[in-house]
């Protein structure tokens, strides 16, 4: 079940990680990275390709009242948000560190959507204010590691 059919989470935020499809992990390679990462994860459902790789993951993070849906995505998205990006990525200064990254996420023909949820609990209230993104973050750069791919806030045009 994906977080936006659970009324208790807000979506607030899209991020992404993007690398080779080569470097897909399984569910399990996942569940192992993140329980790694000690941060009370919990891994509420997962699926799983024909040929056993993620499609895709929910994880919950109650500490700081959020939760994350990871989604596979290749193919023609791909291809156009990699087009949008080069758009958005010309003419900026980078660091060495952000052009190594830069051009590895260039090369991706694959990502992981990674939608980032408010958990409201059993009463919607209005917005309290900014989500702390420090789990989503976590997540973010093992995802990124394990797949040896690239994490990016696309709001900010960050690569994280």
């Amino acid at each position: 079940m994906s977080l936006f059919e659970d009324s208790r989470f807000q979506w607030r935020e899209t991020y992404f990680v993007l690398f080779d499809a080569q470097q897909r992990p399984t569910p399990a390679t996942v569940k192992r990275a993140l329980t790694e990462l000690k941060a009370g994860l919990n891994i509420t459902a997962s699926t799983q390709s024909e040929d056993g790789f993620l499609e895709g993951m929910t994880v919950l993070s109650h500490i700081d009242s959020s939760g994350m849906d990871l989604i596979y995505i290749d193919g023609d998205e791909v291809k156009e948000l990699l087009a949008e990006l080069k758009k958005e990525f010309r003419g900026q200064q980078l660091t060495a560190e952000e052009k190594a990254k830069y051009d590895r996420m260039m090369l991706s023909n694959a990502k992981f959507d990674v939608f980032h949820f408010e958990e409201l609990g059993d009463a919607i209230d209005e917005d309290d204010g900014p989500l702390d993104p420090g789990t989503l973050l976590l997540v973010l750069a093992r995802l990124a590691k394990l797949c040896h791919g690239v994490a990016l806030d696309p709001a900010t045009g960050g690569l994280l």
